[in-house]
């Protein structure tokens, strides 16, 4: 098999040649180089590029952006006023350091903003997908209808909103459901079969089970439904304490699920887990790229692939990371040597 027709049968529940070893993008690694070059034919990577624009805030929004050393201002000018969002980007990370919705009325603001859809742009999607060929599975990355409203407000203040003003959130998040699917069913016309939804855990994490109920389940499911509708692959991330949750992800519709963290990083039993899900959900990850893969010896990690192994059986599991893309060279080796161990136990089958 190829790692795309390997990580394609793997999503759908099924049973490849052998188990595929997904490293999430090529991390810090140069990507014209020769590690890049070994891991893309040895592994089954899994590439996420965006499909340009912003689905929730459209274009055309009138805004001034300002940089002063490592902090970058943007300001939002609505009809009722501005809206500022502050970002700091250092030689080793960056954040977010001041949010656009400081209060629930914020809220007001956003809605008062006229809405042009934005333009899509997936230059850089046929672009892998030429450049990877059937070596890796390219996909689009979308950030689900409740991101809005979770990456407006601050952390805190998002989990306030939840409790002072829940009616805001649904709001909010219905109508990012309704742009992002028009955004997203656009993609899907021009070709897109693959996509990577990113925003479960600022649920499950921060607001728990009611909140996954009203701000997942209903927008979430429809998303996951228009994908299915164009043949399109549904793979949601969802970091932070996963087993309270598995059946009501599950029930999304979701094609696969990562990353899984083990404990001490998670909580996840991967033999319970798949156990549980009864194959309707691909199960993606299980090693943590920081802690795992990047310091530990291709001999400790090897022997913690044959038990990820043996727990998930064959069928419906991606080997991987915790989808950071963070990595460098060090655990690019341990991916490499991961496959080792994939074929050996195929070979055992």
């Amino acid at each position: 098999m190829t790692s795309r027709e390997r990580l394609l049968t793997a999503f759908r529940c099924g049973t490849p040649d052998r188990v595929p070893v997904a490293p999430f993008g090529l991390g810090h690694l140069d990507p014209e180089g020769p590690v890049a070059q070994e891991l893309i034919a040895q592994t089954d990577p899994l590439i996420c590029v965006g499909g340009g624009g912003d689905p929730f805030l459209g274009k055309d929004v009138p805004t001034t952006t300002t940089r002063e050393g490592e902090v970058t201002t943007t300001v939002i000018h609505t009809p009722r006023g501005d809206l500022v969002r502050r970002h700091r980007r250092t030689a080793i990370t960056s954040a977010t350091i001041e949010f656009p919705f400081k209060t629930p009325t914020d809220a007001e603001k956003f809605f008062s903003l006229p809405y042009e859809p934005p333009d899509i742009n997936l230059e850089p999607y046929w672009q892998w997908r030429e450049r990877v060929g059937e070596e890796a599975l390219v996909l689009v990355g979308l950030s689900n209808a409740v991101c809005l409203p979770a990456t407006w407000f601050s952390p805190e203040d998002f989990c306030y909103a939840w409790a002072d003003a829940p009616d805001l959130l649904v709001e909010l998040t219905a109508l990012a459901a309704e742009r992002l699917n028009v955004y997203v069913e656009r993609l899907c016309q021009a070709g897109v079969d693959a996509f990577r939804i990113v925003g479960g855990e600022y649920v499950t994490v921060q607001l728990g089970p009611r909140a996954v109920e009203a701000l997942l389940t209903p927008f979430d499911t429809e998303l996951v439904n228009l994908l299915h509708r164009y043949g399109a692959l549904a793979y949601y991330h969802n970091h932070g304490p996963i087993m309270r949750y598995l059946e009501a992800l599950a029930d999304l519709g979701i094609d696969a699920l990562d990353p899984l963290e083990a404990p001490p990083w998670g909580d996840c039993d991967l033999a319970e887990a798949k156990s549980r899900l009864q194959g309707r959900v691909c199960l993606v990850g299980n090693l943590d790229d920081m802690e795992i893969l990047e310091k530990r010896s291709p001999e400790e990690v090897q022997a913690l692939a044959r038990e990820r192994l043996a727990q998930a059986g064959p069928d419906g599991f991606v080997l991987g990371g915790t989808a950071s893309g963070t990595y460098t060279e060090p655990a690019a080796r341990n991916f490499l040597a991961l496959v080792e161990v994939a074929e050996e136990m195929a070979r055992r089958r």
